[in-house]
């Protein structure tokens, strides 16, 4: 039972990032509100990789153990449920829920992630995360040396290309119709031994998301163990950009060094907001968001 409506604090989204930010906000002594409809962007993935002292643990169990510690600290309370509406109010912000509940918020924080916009190729959905993976460093030591394919094209192929050949020799660029790389980089790909393959892809063939064969529409095969893509995304949530905060080129939330978005009392942390997708990184924006929240409610209080 939310005991309030008023908060100093809202926090969208409770998965990493926003567990984080709580975290350094209850322990600040400040009355948070973190709203979450449950639906973590890797809940597919069965492993977590590069964050210390949590290497291989599955995210549902960090994340858990994460609300876990966070519920200790009495100022922050929960609650299971989808913002709908954020308007600015005559002290800060007031959130609507799918429900109809309305809270209100001094500052606010979206920890809302991104939505991964994946190709429509048969099985794709049913691998990504498991077999098919964006992030070498989460996942690539894992598949190290195995028969692995990149979905990618041009510079971005190319780029995706030399970061994955220090993790196998056994390498093909799926450019899933035709290479646009230059003359160069056809060759540079060559001499590295990595196989180019303008085929357009059908489907996957997969056991449980664990991929064994790409599919092309010529009936050709290839066998594989992982596949490398990184999908085009939009943001999660379209709360932040209808109350105005501004986007980069590349569609993130933008922010300052202290995680500050383009709107007064609004901020962003985690995968929204920040390139390199992984929970370490989540955590640590976090982390951040919370501590400058906190220093800019004292500092608003102490100069009254």
């Amino acid at each position: 039972m939310i005991q309030s409506k008023h908060f100093e604090v809202i926090i969208i989204g409770g998965s990493y990032s926003g567990l984080s930010a709580a975290m350094a906000l209850g322990r600040s002594l400040r009355q948070v509100l973190v709203i979450d409809s449950g639906l973590a962007c890797n809940r597919q993935t069965p492993h977590s990789h590069n964050f210390i002292t949590h290497d291989g643990q599955k995210p549902n169990v960090i994340s858990a153990k994460a609300k876990i510690q966070v519920a200790l600290y009495k100022t922050v309370q929960f609650y299971n449920g989808l913002a709908t509406k954020t308007i600015v109010s005559e002290n800060g912000f007031e959130i609507t829920t799918a429900s109809g509940a309305v809270f209100y918020a001094k500052k606010l924080l979206f920890a809302t992630g991104v939505k991964d916009l994946l190709p429509k190729i048969e099985g794709f959905d049913e691998c990504w995360g498991i077999s098919v993976i964006h992030c070498p460093y989460c996942h690539g030591y894992e598949v190290k040396s195995e028969k692995t394919a990149i979905i990618a094209n041009g510079e971005a192929g190319f780029e995706y290309a030399k970061l994955i050949a220090n993790w196998t020799n056994d390498l093909r660029l799926c450019t899933n119709g035709k290479a646009t790389l230059t003359a160069e980089q056809i060759q540079i790909l060559a001499k590295n031994k990595v196989v180019i393959i303008e085929d357009e892809i059908e489907s996957f063939e997969h056991e449980k998301g664990n991929i064994n064969c790409i599919v092309f529409k010529n009936r050709e095969k290839i066998s594989v163990k992982a596949v490398y893509h990184r999908p085009p995304f939009e943001q999660h949530c379209l709360l932040p950009a209808v109350l105005g905060c501004e986007l980069t080129e590349q569609g993130l939330l933008k922010v300052d060094h202290l995680q500050k978005t383009t709107l007064p009392g609004v901020f962003a942390s985690g995968d929204n907001c920040y390139p390199a997708r992984a929970v370490a990184m989540a955590v640590s924006s976090g982390s951040l968001a919370g501590a400058m929240i906190n220093k800019e409610l004292i500092d608003e209080e102490f100069m009254k």
